[in-house]
């Protein structure tokens, strides 16, 4: 059986380096590739691949909020976040967004081919560098960080918050998420009081320090 794989990331490069990787292993086909987190979830519809490989940072949804959407859409469909962070909040959060895994991306190469067949078994993989933390979350020696953004904001929140900092208009945000102009401004208002943040600039440094949009 062949394995159908969806490849989301900004960076052509880092694409190209996952298909040449993938497609070696001779039973894994890479089907479509996706450099923002909006078009991966439309290709992941029209496609129904057998895995997602989300970048975490991506612009216009990040792979986290893409992993989400696409676990609700998709039953079929298992997906694995690429990231740069070991954080213990972004691998927790992945998990709870329906991710099958989480592999660092300074391991990719060595160890996305494994997880992707893991995945398919239904099972969960995680780079060893960060097992470790996941399961002091679970065992509840490592308290969580209450400035997380996925703690301190809700789903639709941090996508406003992804969209602002990005540069897009109140109005483009609305268009994009399918909303009313004033549901954005309200969610600017709300996401502005949790974070004790006042300007455009103070959220645009937040959710890049967050791991919310690419810098």
């Amino acid at each position: 059986m062949t394995i159908s794989i969806l490849l989301a990331d900004d960076h052509q490069m880092m694409r190209e380096g996952l298909r040449a990787l993938l497609e070696r292993q001779g039973d894994m086909k890479v089907v479509a590739e996706a450099d923002d987190g909006r078009a991966a979830v439309e290709l992941a519809r029209k496609h129904k691949p057998s895995v997602a490989v989300l970048d975490i940072t991506m612009p216009g949804l990040n792979g986290i909020e893409a992993a989400r959407k696409i676990a609700d859409a998709l039953l079929g469909t298992r997906t694995i976040i690429l990231s740069v962070h070991a954080d213990r909040r972004f691998v927790t959060e992945a998990m709870r967004a329906g991710a099958a895994g989480y592999v660092l991306k300074d391991c990719a190469f060595e160890e996305l081919a494994y997880a992707v067949r893991v995945a398919v078994a239904n099972q969960t993989y995680l780079s060893p560098a960060i097992a470790r933390t996941v399961v002091e979350d679970y065992m509840g020696h490592s308290p969580w960080q209450r400035s997380s953004a996925f703690v301190a904001l809700t789903d639709r929140e941090r996508q406003v918050l992804q969209s602002l900092a990005e540069g897009r208009s109140a109005k483009l945000t609305a268009r994009d998420l399918g909303v009313s102009i004033k549901t954005v401004e309200t969610h600017r208002a709300n996401i502005m009081r949790k974070l004790g943040k006042h300007s455009i600039a103070e959220l645009t440094k937040y959710a890049i320090r967050q791991g919310l949009t690419p810098p």
